[in-house]
């Protein structure tokens, strides 16, 4: 059995890139080393590099687009299971949670914006009407 170099035996620590990927916050290790490059991951209130190991009890802040959570490391896995198994990792705080749903509240009332790709021809049309009536 190959054990690798950041899970020895009695090692309770893990690379941060490799446990944002493990407890789904990321959909790939590579994106989860972006976002810590980029400043979106901070732990224990300071930017990190990717290689910086964590352990039980940091605290994590982490932004992807508006939102923000705010979690606290409980497990280590090196391992991606299912979604169930990774929120057994962390625990989200109740402020954290709130902001989540206030904003998700905001989008839903905005109106949605979509595009169907190429406008029809009636499209065109209405664009060239309003675009002459300025």
């Amino acid at each position: 059995m190959k054990i690798s170099s950041d899970r020895l035996p009695g090692n309770d620590k893990l690379r941060i890139d490799k446990w944002l990927w493990a407890a789904r916050f990321y959909k790939t290790r590579s994106l989860a080393a972006d976002a810590v490059d980029a400043r979106k991951v901070m732990v224990n209130a300071g930017w990190v590099k990717p290689a910086r190991t964590i352990g039980a009890g940091d605290i994590l802040e982490i932004r992807a687009g508006q939102v923000r959570f705010e979690v606290e490391v409980l497990a280590i896995s090196d391992k991606r299971g299912p979604a169930p198994a990774a929120q057994k990792l962390y625990r989200e705080s109740d402020e954290s949670i709130g902001r989540r749903e206030a904003i998700a509240a905001q989008l839903k009332l905005q109106p949605e914006f979509f595009t169907r790709g190429r406008p029809t021809k009636r499209d065109r049309r209405e664009i060239e009407k309003f675009r002459h009536e300025e």
